[in-house]
């Protein structure tokens, strides 16, 4: 999928990372990995489209050696790789439209990415590694268009030790062992952002968590089997519930994966998300991280954002799905969590505006939960039913695209003006503003 016309320039949010001159649409990747030694080898081939004249192309690869770099479709005059970008010198300029084959071999000691919100990336487990890459740790393990817009089709075949079981976003496709080792080949032909794409490797056992909206799998450490089985116990019942609020599930399946080792915070990638041992068993196992992580797969995966500062587009509604799992499942009502969290952030700073909370702030809880809030005074204003509706409309209209808050903001008028006409359209286009565009802190308006 072709990202919007964007550039980093343009946009205040841009990382750093990214090229808008063109357009990565599949991305193969045949790599080896050694656990002890932690050493990554792989070759990379990815399939460009020239966006706008060019003749240079620059990918994002960080802590990596390039070892060798081929290009189909222009001559390669030479390559430079310094401070994590990989620049690509061309013969003669390329314009819009040209496809090229980018091809690069490389190899090293994988590292996370460091970032404002500690280090993202690939990441040494006890005895395995993780990929958790938001928002741009990509980078550490394959040479990429680093960017939130630029979503792209992948193979990914990995090699490991026998001993390890290999997770990567998309569907298992092929798995075949040779003396000492096993080569494990996903094929991922949803729209996946470079943030989103993954690996997991460790000495994993399968739980089956369901088949009821979509097949619900689990790989768990042996020993953690019976504690993660039961805390996970209802998860074909919360897929049903999100299914039921959001519409089909989005992609061809689900897998959540324990890691041995305790982890800060549990984190989503494209039909997976990754939790540590801390947050399924034990004093702070959390059933909402569940209901969160499993939500972002159509908040974030599917639908998709076009730049960092859309953010709440993901998170709030990730944190709106806690409220309503907790409601069918027989914990606090959707409108009790929300005012005891308007409780909450009010007695917090008013500086921060949802759709603009600076780039450095992107993370922060508020955003979570000033999201989550502005969906309920939603709810309030139209009605449960059309609030559901306006749901499924969204996740429908940009399913496997990205999408904006002014989107929203169209979608929302076109179903309140459906409910009840120009007034209540009106009604939530100030609503939105309030809660959206100000940084102070609305009251929660009253069920209708």
């Amino acid at each position: 999928m072709r990202p919007a016309d964007r550039t980093s320039s343009s946009d205040p949010y841009a990382t750093g990372h990214g090229d808008p001159a063109f357009h990565v649409a599949h991305y193969d990747l045949d790599l080896t990995y050694r656990v002890a030694p932690n050493r990554l080898r792989g070759t990379a081939t990815l399939d460009v489209e020239v966006l706008a004249p060019t003749r240079a192309l620059v990918l994002d690869l960080v802590g990596l050696a390039v070892e060798r770099v081929e290009v189909t479709g222009a001559p390669l005059v030479r390559h430079d790789h310094r401070g994590g970008r990989l620049t690509l010198r061309l013969g003669r300029d390329v314009g819009a439209g040209t496809r090229l084959t980018v091809t690069v071999r490389y190899g090293g000691t994988p590292r996370p990415v460091r970032s404002p919100w500690g280090e993202v990336g690939w990441e040494e487990l006890e005895d395995g590694a993780i990929v958790a890459s938001q928002p741009t740790g990509a980078p550490s393990w394959f040479p990429c268009n680093d960017r939130p817009d630029d979503r792209a089709t992948y193979r990914t075949a990995l090699t490991v030790d026998t001993p390890y079981r290999v997770l990567a976003h998309g569907r298992l496709v092929g798995r075949r062992t040779r003396a000492s080792t096993t080569t494990w080949v996903h094929e991922e032909d949803r729209p996946t952002a470079t943030y989103l794409a993954t690996v997991q490797v460790g000495r994993y056992e399968e739980l089956v968590l369901g088949d009821g909206a979509a097949p619900q799998r689990a790989l768990v450490p042996a020993a953690l089997v019976p504690a993660v089985r039961g805390r996970l116990a209802h998860h074909d019942a919360l897929l049903s519930c999100l299914v039921d609020a959001f519409g089909p599930y989005p992609f061809a399946g689900y897998t959540l994966v324990c890691t041995p080792d305790d982890l800060e915070i549990p984190v989503e990638a494209q039909g997976a998300a990754v939790f540590g041992a801390n947050h399924l068993t034990g004093p702070d196992a959390d059933d909402r991280l569940v209901a969160h992580e499993l939500a972002h797969q159509w908040f974030g995966n599917s639908v998709g954002l076009g730049t960092w500062q859309d953010i709440w587009l993901n998170e709030g509604f990730a944190c709106w799905a806690e409220w309503w799992w907790s409601q069918a499942s027989g914990g606090p009502d959707a409108r009790t969590l929300a005012r005891t969290w308007h409780g909450r952030l009010a007695a917090r700073p008013q500086d921060l505006v949802l759709t603009d909370p600076g780039y450095d702030r992107i993370f922060d809880d508020r955003v979570y939960k000033r999201g989550a809030l502005t969906l309920e005074a939603l709810r309030a204003v139209l009605g449960t039913d059309a609030f559901l509706g306006l749901l499924r409309a969204w996740t429908s209209r940009y399913g496997h695209a990205t999408a904006t808050t002014d989107d929203l903001r169209a979608l929302a008028a076109e179903h309140a003006a459906a409910t009840g006409g120009d007034a209540l359209a009106r009604r939530v286009a100030d609503l939105l503003v309030d809660w959206l565009d100000r940084p102070a802190l609305p009251p929660l308006p009253a069920a209708g």
